[in-house]
């Protein structure tokens, strides 16, 4: 190792030990604010602490052509609940709402209309289907009480937006209205339920949270005043409002999440720092029969159970994988119990913690490594025809093909994983952008860090171009890292970063071109990868 390979390593280890002693300092987890959850809170709880700093949030979110969030279809979601936030104000407490709420409203009332009348795809994100009918059908509202007392503010006249399919919203409601129970899945966005959610007698918060939501828990709780009111929902959402100054996020706390997806970029790197045993120890203890979850409230998922088995195995504490097994779909495996649609992330990162346990137990070999290469056969078979991997729960397919191809090439038998890392691999190569960096809408960090992993990290014969693509990927790496914060990729109910997550994928990829700085700096010393000592 050179000695700026050395200095490199060093700096490397201290951020990822910073990385780690924020986790401890921040158990919450860190993530960034959604423009959707924060209108949700506008508009259910007005009485929180902070609402005159969310409602200033929402006007300065506004982008120039009058909507919200993300590009494309990932904008409607958090414009309807922008706009339905806004209009909602300005009708129930018109005299203290801020100046400009009314020329924002219209302005989203505009962009909506155009988008749903071309009719806008919507991504494949949480509730999407509820969501939109839901809050269309009370913008509406709204619209038809302002033209009724015939508002001064709204004298151009807003039209009605379009209809929508809102079959499932009334499937649901119907549901419900028979008497049957609520399903856990929809917990998480309860509040598409309007008055229903308000004091679901089958509902019950968990550490206080209703589907680890501000927003579903919001609407849960109505009005604080009324009798009964569970000071820990309270408690909950004070918390929930506090660490970004009055926005909220998506879901809070995602302490598992956060913990087990950046401790497991940093041990397949194998980054030089030990977690703290508390961290390793609370991970544990999160592991029960049925699996973990995201946060409170939410159902037991296969991806965050996966995640967590193998960074505990990863980190010497290994857990017998058989919480998985109630997720196997015979093909498959499902991210929870009823989910719509599938996961190629999910089945990655069961993979991975099947995978590793066929190959460093005796018992495992038996029991669980049938089953890892036929899953493999099946993440092979999802492959785009490009050589890429798209997912459910993240916008880029450079995330999904970094997990995917992590897997494939440390635990799938070599002649289903390695045809398809070639593939990938060349995809990568051909995908580079100009300024050496990659992303589905402009070169980021985040993306870069997970082509890396991909070029860096794979034990297959080197292909053509990858060395030189690496060399630009890390100038580019070097130039972004820290300069300025990369756009929201993740899927919740509106797209977010878990930033300490994203921090880590970056760490990693630092660390892989120190451990291939053979590759990155001699790259015709280097036709094999050599294989790494721990999988």
């Amino acid at each position: 190792m050179t000695t700026a390979d050395a200095r490199d390593e060093s700096e490397v280890a201290g951020s990822a030990r910073e990385l780690l002693a924020a986790m401890m300092l921040e158990p919450a987890g860190r993530v960034t604010p959604s423009v959707y959850e924060t209108g949700r809170v506008v508009a259910d709880a007005p009485w929180l602490t902070g609402h005159d700093r969310r409602l200033r949030y929402l006007l300065d979110a506004q982008r120039s052509d009058g909507g919200w969030g993300g590009a494309g279809g990932y904008a409607v979601v958090p414009t309807v609940s922008a706009v339905e936030a806004l209009l909602g104000t300005l009708r129930g407490a018109p005299a203290s709402a801020p100046t400009g709420l009314a020329a924002a409203a219209s302005r989203g009332v505009g962009a909506l209309a155009g988008w749903l009348e071309r009719g806008t795809p919507l991504p494949d994100t949480p509730a999407a289907d509820l969501i939109v009918p839901a809050l269309v059908e009370r913008i509406n509202d709204h619209l038809t009480y302002f033209a009724a007392q015939g508002d001064r503010r709204f004298a151009d006249g807003l039209r009605a937006l379009p209809g929508v399919d809102r079959r499932r919203l009334d499937a649901v409601h119907a549901l419900l209205g028979a008497g049957r129970p609520v399903p856990q899945k929809l917990l998480h966005a309860f509040e598409v339920l309007g008055p229903v959610a308000r004091r679901h007698h089958d509902v019950l918060p968990v550490a206080g949270a209703v589907g680890a939501s501000p927003a579903a828990t919001a609407a849960w709780i109505g009005d604080p005043a009324t009798p009964g009111t569970d000071p820990e929902v309270l408690a909950y959402l004070r918390t929930a409002v506090g660490p970004l100054d009055g926005p909220v996020p998506c879901c809070t706390p995602i302490t598992v999440f956060e913990r087990a997806w950046a401790l497991s970029s940093l041990a397949r790197a194998e980054v030089p720092v030990r977690p703290a045993p508390k961290l390793i120890a609370d991970l544990a203890a999160a592991l029960g029969p049925q699996g973990v979850s995201t946060g409170p409230g939410l159902p037991a998922d296969a991806d965050t159970t996966s995640v967590t088995l193998y960074v505990l195995a990863r980190l010497g504490h290994p857990v017998d994988p058989a919480s998985l097994l109630r997720f196997d779909l015979g093909t498959h495996f499902c991210t929870w119990q009823g989910e719509d649609g599938r996961s190629v992330t999910t089945n990655a990162h069961v993979l991975e913690a099947l995978g590793w346990h066929a190959r460093h137990t005796a018992a495992g070999a038996s029991r669980y490594g049938g089953r890892a290469a036929a899953l493999a056969g099946w993440l092979g078979d999802e492959q785009q025809p490009d050589g890429s991997w798209a997912d459910r729960w993240h916008s880029s397919a450079y995330y999904a093909t970094s997990c995917v191809v992590t897997a494939l090439d440390r635990y799938a038998p070599a002649g289903i994983g390695g045809p398809a890392v070639d593939r990938a691999v060349d995809w990568l190569v051909a995908a580079q952008r100009a300024d050496g960096g990659w992303g589905r809408w402009a070169g980021t960090a985040e993306e870069t860090a997970y082509a890396l992993h991909v070029l860096l990290g794979v034990r297959r014969p080197v292909r053509p171009g990858v060395p030189e693509a690496i060399r630009r990927g890390l100038r580019h790496l070097s130039e972004v890292d820290g300069q300025h914060a990369d756009p929201p990729l993740w899927h919740d109910k509106d797209l977010y970063t878990p930033v300490l997550i994203v921090r880590a994928a970056v760490l990693a990829a630092r660390q892989l071109a120190m451990t291939r700085s053979d590759l990155v700096n001699n790259p015709d010393r280097s036709p094999l990868r050599p294989r790494t000592a721990v999988s």
